[in-house]
């Protein structure tokens, strides 16, 4: 990704609607449907400025993986330890067959070879493990945000659901999420197309806008996995193996 976006991750995680919410939204669906052990070991790759850390940290002990320094940085003292910086698609010296629950959020879309990086997520897991996957949806919302992002695509269930299957896993509860605002979100994308704005910068929108996205985003943590969604500007899912895995030896150190 760009510097900026970085940039801006660090400056509004804490406050932006999307960040906001979206967290509230992850932790409700993980805790319906992943099923995870008490104490759950976790690894979430790709992690920014680790403003998801602290929420993960509730279903149990995580460790994370950041490529950008600076990010990484930030990501560590939130953390409370070091985090790594191992890329992907290899994901060198991270230990396999050692976590119940890999966690990529917004990051699978950043991979030129998509179905690799699920591959060697799919080896960390222990027996029973499960990926956490978030990804942009719809190919024709493309824009500015994702070039500045270095995306090498956004997903559809079909385009998600094939990669993960090359990967030999299987996708449970597949759902879309941000709905409600989704109306709002793809007006913006065909207004900047027809006026040639076409904005890259995802700062905060004014108080009172920033607040009443963030309530109806919110109420979406009630509803992904239980009632069927419209489409929206995401699609997230659980991967697990599509034939059972039994135990590897583990090898190299934790994260690093």
């Amino acid at each position: 990704m760009d510097r900026v976006v970085y940039d801006r991750m660090a400056a509004h995680d804490s406050t932006h609607w999307w960040y906001r919410a979206r967290r509230d939204i992850l932790h409700d669906y993980v805790s319906r449907y992943a099923g995870l052990p008490r104490d759950a070991r976790i690894l979430e790759i790709g992690c920014g400025t680790g403003h998801n850390l602290p929420m993960l940290a509730k279903f149990g002990r995580v460790d994370a993986i950041e490529i950008d320094p600076a990010a990484r940085a930030i990501a560590s003292e939130r953390l409370g330890k070091p985090v790594g910086d191992a890329p992907l698609p290899e994901l060198p010296g991270v230990e396999r067959a050692a976590y119940d629950m890999v966690a990529v959020l917004d990051v699978v879309e950043h991979i030129a070879d998509d179905v690799a990086a699920l591959r060697a997520m799919a080896e960390c897991l222990k027996p029973g493990g499960k990926i956490l996957i978030a990804v942009p949806a719809h190919r024709w919302m493309w824009s500015a945000h994702d070039v500045v992002n270095h995306h090498h695509r956004r997903y559809s269930k079909r385009t998600l659901r094939n990669a993960i299957e090359r990967a030999g896993l299987r996708a449970e509860r597949m759902r879309w999420f941000n709905s409600l605002l989704f109306p709002l979100a793809a007006a913006a994308r065909i207004a900047g197309r027809i006026t040639g704005r076409d904005d890259s910068d995802d700062s905060p929108p004014p108080g009172p806008v920033n607040k009443l996205f963030e309530r109806i985003f919110r109420l979406e943590r009630h509803l992904v996995g239980r009632v069927p969604m419209t489409p929206g500007v995401s699609i997230v899912t659980l991967a697990v193996p599509a034939s059972p895995v039994g135990a590897a030896p583990a090898s190299g150190s934790s994260a690093r």
